[in-house]
């Protein structure tokens, strides 16, 4: 034990040391490598002029640079803001959320991402896992220090009349160290954990501040519920989409995304929005047409229900008068 906490002293330099090189890494190079890792391509406004017309306005409100666009080919309806700065901050769409959401609940959603760049979620996001890799590297350590005393004290205690005693000692050492390595490893997830869910809430409440429309949010979380799923996405990168069903589920402690219908609520609690249940679009391709099955037939007669109906209280048409 005294030898473990001897060590110490050279250990913190040395997981300071990581963490700088690290936090460096990800600070210079941030952008790039998201980008790589989740397949998204950088748009402009003649490529996606509702996109970037709707950023735009909403940039514009609050005063803030228009933020780099990007969008990933995929059917999935999701989204994620990421720069570590004001000035290099990026919102990445998917096909699949440009295709489903109408131009409100598209607002909504662009609102809730500027939100996360206007509050630096993406910054703290590293900071935190910068940290959250400290405690762990530091843990390690302290793992290997105590079990390789606990080995030597065992190998001591063998060949002296009181080997038993020394046996217990040195494992008692190095079940400390673990349950000591685990605590730190789970209560630094834990701490990631509850500040993404925390500033999920924050960016739904800053999409209704920017839109004054929380019925728009509240339609296009219902929407999104069941289509989030992002393929082959690292987990390093989920935590920071609009929503992330695979780690909304489990124990509140380790979800990354409140539950959809948590989030509902709240906003209907706290910013007075009706829980619509939205209809849910046709079925689209990645270029943004209806399918086959979807696309109406242009032989086909037309529907009397969706005729306009007449008005009882209207008075009937002058008859054409008398000949003669």
């Amino acid at each position: 034990m005294q030898q473990s906490l001897a060590m110490l002293p050279a250990a913190f330099p040395v997981a300071l040391v990581i963490a700088c090189v690290w936090f460096a890494i990800a600070w210079l190079a941030n952008q790039r490598i998201i980008d790589a890792m989740a397949g998204a391509t950088p748009v402009t406004r003649d490529q996606e002029r509702r996109l970037y017309d709707l950023t735009e306005t909403l940039a514009i409100s609050r005063g803030m640079r228009m933020p780099r666009l990007a969008v990933i080919e995929t059917e999935a309806m999701n989204a994620y803001a990421s720069g570590l700065t004001l000035d290099k901050g990026a919102i990445t769409v998917t096909r699949g959320l440009l295709n489903a959401l109408n131009p409100a609940e598209l607002r909504a959603v662009l609102a809730h991402e500027l939100t996360h760049i206007r509050n630096g979620d993406a910054r703290l996001a590293v900071i935190a896992a910068v940290f959250a890799g400290v405690i762990s590297v530091a843990g390690e350590l302290l793992i290997r220090g105590m079990t390789r005393g606990g080995a030597r004290r065992a190998a001591r205690a063998s060949s002296s009349s009181s080997s038993n005693r020394g046996k217990g000692g040195a494992g008692a050492l190095v079940l400390v160290a673990l349950a000591v390595a685990a605590l730190a490893w789970v209560l630094s997830i834990a701490l990631r954990m509850a500040l993404s869910r925390n500033r999920e809430y924050l960016a739904d409440a800053g999409a209704v501040e920017l839109t004054t429309d929380p019925d728009a949010m509240v339609t296009a979380l219902r929407k999104i519920s069941g289509q989030t799923e992002m393929q082959g996405m690292p987990s390093q990168l989920r935590a920071m989409l609009l929503h992330d069903g695979a780690n909304s589920l489990g124990p509140d402690w380790f979800a990354t995304h409140p539950p959809i219908e948590a989030r509902v609520q709240a906003l209907v609690r706290n910013a007075g929005a009706r829980d619509i249940m939205p209809e849910l679009p046709a079925p689209l391709s990645l270029d943004g047409a209806l399918s086959p099955a979807a696309a109406p037939s242009a032989a086909a007669p037309p529907n009397p229900a969706s005729s306009p109906l007449a008005n009882p209280w209207q008075p009937p048409p002058p008859s054409p008068p008398a000949p003669g």
